[in-house]
């Protein structure tokens, strides 16, 4: 399935980029007067439907951040899986904002030019979710039951991995493809235990729904640490371009500030900006999704958008190792550092 997606992005990108060179990123003049003409325009394209994740991005811009660095942006959910992938790397779209290892993937079997700027959140977000009543909460517990998944080549590998780093038989496990249906396939006893589900959505959901629950995290068990959001950009903003980035980079430290010391209203900013017609958010469950996301996106070791080549290397070792690559990229061409 993975090879599939990375057919799909590679094709997306031939097609887009035949006119990439007709992007116009001079914000055209609007009621605020020549000086809005003057901002440079930067579109966005986020992972997913606006949610806390998201939410120091909404504040950077309704806070003036990103004008006092000369900006200004769109910021747009995806209408396609890869869009975050596909658009930037046909220079379609300046950022996008994915995922570590489908980035080292994709740069690694197709060669797309795309490299990280800066890491979103610090630590994974996806666990092995199930409920309390199945008493599964380390690896061993899964031998003999089923887990739902959404058929991806990454999470065979991250069940394959903690199985085996614990002694036990990857075989054991039986992987059952309910696609996106992950919740609804472990309530209604379905499966036994879920992969794919994130630890600052579906534990909430779940939790305000009545349901107690059981969850860990594969990086708990010799699956490497990783960044479970980037943002990327395309090798040649990247080159000619940096102090672009640079600017995008310190707006949104500031929109982070903001997020931490004064999550109730950064939260309103958010909900003020949701797709409701798309992905309604409920407040509660956002109110505890921020609560969960801060101390991952800043911990004590690794400030707010910060990414170390060592975090790079070992998913490179770790997915070279579980055949989900079979090339290592250098972490030059994955990462890229901009000074801001």
């Amino acid at each position: 399935m993975k090879k599939k997606i990375l057919a799909a992005l590679m094709a997306g990108t031939m097609l887009l980029s035949g006119c990439a060179g007709s992007s116009d990123h001079t914000q055209e003049p609007a009621a605020g007067g020549e000086a809005d003409a003057q901002l440079r325009k930067l579109t966005v394209v986020l992972d997913w439907y606006p949610n806390a994740l998201h939410a120091f991005l909404y504040q950077a811009e309704q806070a003036g951040y990103f004008a006092e660095e000369g900006l200004t942006v769109d910021i747009q959910p995806p209408a396609g899986v890869n869009d975050a992938m596909s658009m930037v790397a046909a220079g379609k779209a300046d950022i996008g904002l994915y995922y570590q290892q489908d980035l080292i993937q994709a740069r690694a079997e197709q060669n797309v030019p795309i490299k990280s700027i800066a890491a979103v959140v610090q630590a994974p977000l996806n666990i092995i979710l199930s409920l309390k009543d199945k008493n599964i909460t380390k690896p061993e517990d899964l031998v003999g039951k089923t887990v739902g998944y959404a058929g991806t080549e990454l999470s065979e590998a991250l069940v394959h991995s903690i199985m085996q780093n614990s002694g036990a038989d990857p075989e054991s496990v039986k992987l059952v493809d309910v696609g996106f249906d992950l919740m609804a396939s472990m309530t209604t006893g379905n499966v036994d235990a879920t992969i794919g589900c994130l630890v600052n959505h579906e534990v909430p959901q779940m939790e305000k729904e009545g349901f107690a629950v059981n969850y860990f995290f594969p990086d708990d068990f010799g699956v490497p640490q990783y960044y479970e959001g980037v943002f990327l950009a395309n090798d040649s903003l990247i080159a000619e371009e940096p102090e672009v980035l640079a600017g995008f980079l310190r707006a949104c430290g500031k929109g982070f500030a903001d997020f931490q010391s004064h999550t109730d209203e950064v939260l309103q900013v958010l909900l003020d900006h949701q797709d409701k017609a798309n992905f309604a958010l409920d407040p509660d469950v956002e109110k505890q999704s921020c609560e969960t996301l801060l101390p991952l996106m800043e911990t004590a070791d690794a400030p707010f958008l910060s990414q170390s080549e060592t975090c790079w290397q070992e998913n490179i070792d770790w997915m070279y190792a579980e055949g989900l690559i079979t090339t290592k990229p250098q972490v030059s061409d994955v990462m890229a550092t901009i000074e801001y």
